[in-house]
Order: structure tokens, then sequence, then C-alpha cells
């Protein structure tokens, strides 16, 4: 368990004078430079499991306890795809592993499951792309650290699955840690409003890039322009009577007329609206209300949330061409939350998946909101908003060139999420300039991974003996 070191906390900040002083940034980096003392950073290369590690299946079945149980198969079924899968599926498992390696106890806004596939670009409300963290359903504030190595772990896993080598993945892991290293170090010199105004554009995307790599990006971007909501209405819905209908995809998509506690489903629906608008400032309510609700299907979606409510709303606005399409997600408590030492001022966890979103990702979705229905957390954002991502493909050596480039850009995305939520100049401090942290966490991936593709066989072998039913899903 890591120890609070924090030289400011600006939340506790935000209850005591403006006028008393916080530490400036020189004297933050002096202290995260002698953090490296307490916590060397050649600690970071080790990952032994614990003798006393839970077994990851029993923490897969307990998560799996307040899910939808039908769907429970499903959610295996997709983890059994891969080790890579598996990894993005079992956040959980990587939270108690990661809440006993070294830490500084600096904390920020963390994502909680920070992993290669959770970037992508987005429109941001002034219509321009930006290249950001993409899922934010277990973000909670704990140590900087946990999300670092869960991105260098992805990275390793996935250089696997795309049939890379063990120096594939040593230089994937690389290029994510310096990015992050170097980033961190520029957020640092910055100002605060300098930093809250930070965004990586397709500007910026693209002069990143080697020229050979800034094509396949080119064309991820103008893939993305063309997904709206225009895009979505055409792939899934059909027109019956002259309305818009969502395609059902059983057991994917499904329309229902009761939710699982067996309310009516419009009843349900009307609940959770009202308390999702008080959420919302005044002038995206006004905007909301020129909408009408047209239709809604249960959707399962990803990996580590399959299982949990999770809803589409068709609307309509100034005519049938003129589709808003909302999603509906549940938010239950973030895997991080039993292992961080910290306190949230709310208890709705739609709410704090909104403020984490708000606060790490700097763009978010002029619709994003929260609210609670029947003893139950959601939150709600648009479904499709201009977004776009990178698609690991399995045996794609050819595609591992860009991969490792592509996982620099992801290691700067965290750095930027991390420097608007916490204090850059202290880990920049502890970071420093030579690549011994880059060798110290490509160290931990490699092990890390391997210890990824030992928990997938034992869910694999938790399959065969019948302990758990896994559902083939054709996505």
């Amino acid at each position: 368990m890591f120890e609070r070191t924090d030289v400011v906390d600006e939340e506790e900040n935000l209850m005591a004078s403006f006028t008393a002083e916080r530490p400036l940034a020189a004297e933050q980096f002096a202290a995260g430079k002698a953090l490296r003392k307490k916590v060397p950073r050649r600690a970071h290369r080790a990952f032994a499991p614990a003798a006393n590690r839970p077994d990851p299946v029993d923490i897969l079945e307990g998560q799996n306890r307040s899910r939808a149980q039908k769907l429970v198969p499903v959610r295996y079924g997709r983890m059994l795809g891969s080790p890579f899968a598996f990894l993005r599926g079992s956040a959980s498992v990587m939270a108690a592993d990661l809440a006993k390696s070294p830490a500084l106890g600096s904390l920020v806004y963390a994502c909680g499951d920070m992993h290669v596939s959770n970037f992508g670009v987005f429109g941001s409300a002034e219509r321009e792309l930006i290249f950001a963290i993409n899922d934010f359903d277990e973000v909670f504030p704990a140590p900087w650290e946990w999300d670092l190595k869960r991105l260098a772990a992805s990275a390793a896993v996935a250089t696997r699955f795309m049939g890379g080598g063990r120096d594939d993945a040593d230089e994937a892991v690389v290029a994510a840690v310096r990015a992050y290293r170097k980033h961190i170090a520029r957020y640092a010199a910055m100002g605060h409003l300098a930093v809250w105004y930070g965004r990586i554009d397709e500007q910026a995307i693209l002069g990143s890039l080697s020229q050979q790599v800034r094509r396949s990006a080119e064309r991820v971007i103008a893939k993305a322009r063309g997904k709206g909501h225009q895009h979505v209405l055409q792939k899934m819905t059909e027109q019956i009577q002259g309305e818009h209908r969502i395609v059902e995809d059983v057991p994917l998509i499904v329309r229902e007329t009761h939710t699982a506690a067996g309310v009516p489903i419009g009843e349900a629906l009307d609940a959770m609206l009202r308390s999702y608008i008080e959420s919302l400032t005044f002038d995206r309510r006004r905007l909301l209300a020129r909408y009408r609700i047209v239709d809604v299907a249960r959707k399962v979606v990803g990996l580590g949330s399959v299982g949990t409510g999770c809803w589409v709303v068709l609307l309509m606005g100034a005519d049938n061409d003129d589709p808003l399409f909302l999603q509906v997600k549940e938010a239950q408590g973030s895997v991080l939350e039993p292992y961080a030492d910290y306190h949230l001022p709310f208890e709705n966890h739609g709410r704090r998946v909104v403020v984490g979103q708000r606060l790490i990702q700097g763009s978010p979705d002029i619709f994003l909101g929260w609210g609670k229905v029947h003893g139950r957390h959601f939150y709600v954002r648009q479904l499709a908003d201009m977004k776009g991502g990178v698609d690991m493909v399995e045996g794609n050596r050819k595609g591992l060139a860009a991969f490792k480039e592509y996982c620099g850009l992801c290691g700067w995305a965290l750095a930027l999420a991390h420097a608007k939520s916490g204090s850059p100049a202290l880990i920049a401090g502890y970071c420093g300039k030579s690549e011994t942290l880059d060798d110290a966490l490509a160290a931990f991936a490699q092990a890390y991974a391997d210890q990824t593709e030992r928990d997938y066989e034992a869910l694999e072998r938790a399959r065969r003996s019948g302990r758990i039913e896994a559902a083939v899903d054709e996505r």
C-alpha cells in the first residue's frame, strides 16, 4: 500500500483561503526529485505475484455478481479472445496487483483502466479532432504510477498479440514511457491555465508521427470525421412506418419492455432522464429540450463493462433527419477505490465518471451528465461524435512500427491527463531526464505480460472445467 506524500492537494485547497500559499513549481519539482531516495526509480522494475495473490477468476466472479447474469458468458467469451483481450477486461485484477507495487503517493485522477485501446480521437465542442483517453468508467484519485504501469503492460501484451518479440515489446513500452516523461516535464514548466487548455489536436497528432505512419493516421482521422449521428442512424436503425427504429441484434442489442428490476422501460427512462437533466447546465438543457425520444434499446459494449446496464436512446430534433444518439451507461464502483487512500465528496459513481472525464480529457462531450434511478448510478454521453481509434490486429507484425509510434502518442495523452489533475512538477522531478524509469517499466511490463498470459490460461482452465461459461461473440 502506498503512503500519501502529496505536496499539494488542490481539492482540499478549494476549502482554504485563496490567499493561502501554495508550493511553487520549482519546490514541487525538487520534492519529486527527493522522492527518488524513498522510492528509487529502479524499484519499479519488479513484479512478482504475492504468495497470497487472489485467484484472478475469483476477482472476476466477484465483479459479475452485480451484473446481468445472462451476459456474463459474453464477457468471458470476449476476454478469452486473447491475453490482450483478457488484460483489457481485467482492470480489477491488475488493480489488486498495482496496490502492492511501489508508488510515491502523489495522486492524480487516474483512468483506472489505462491501456492502449482506451485512446482515440473525438470531436471537441469546437468541432476539432482531439486525441485523448476515451474511457473513464474506473476513474478515481490514485497514484499516477498505476496508470503508467498499466499502460506499459498493455503495450507489451499488445505487441505480443501482434506477433512481436520481447525486443519489440521493450521498444513499445519505452516509446510510451519516454513520451510520458518528456511531456510531463514540458507541462511542469507551463502555467496552470496553459495546461488546462492543452490538447493534442490534429496538427499535433500528425506532427508527432513519421511520414509513413502519418498517412495511416490521416486515414483514421478522415474516417472519424465521417462518424457522427447520421452515420449511426444509417448503421443502427431501420424505418418502420416512417419512423426510425433501432435494429435488434440479440443478445447484443435488445429492445426491452421492462428493466431487470421489473420497472416498465418507459417509466424508468423518464425517471432516468429527469435525474440526468438536473446535472446539465441551463444552456444544455435548452438544447436537449428541442429533441424528442424516438426509441431506446439495451446495448452490450466493451469488455470490462459487459453485464452492466447500457442503453442507447435515439432522439430526433428538427425533423426525422436530425438524430441525436445518447448512450446511458451504468456506473459501478471504480476498481481502484478499494485500494486508493481517498474519499470523494460525492457518492454517485456516474458523477465520479463525469468529473473525471471533464477534468482530464480537456474537451468533453457537451451532453455529458449523470443521474440516479432506482438506486442505480449512471452517466450519459453522445454515442458517436467524430470518434475514431486504432485497432490492434492479431499477428500483424507489419503494423508494429506504427504501433510503437502510437504508444508514444498514448504516453503523451496520459501525461496531459495527469498534468491537468495532479502535480506535473512533482511527477517530472521524480521521472527525471534519464532513461532509468523507461528501462524499469519495460522490465515491469514484460513481467506483467507473462502474468497476464498465466491469468488468461487460468480463465481458460476455468472454462474447460465448467467453472465458468463462455459464449462465442461475433462482433
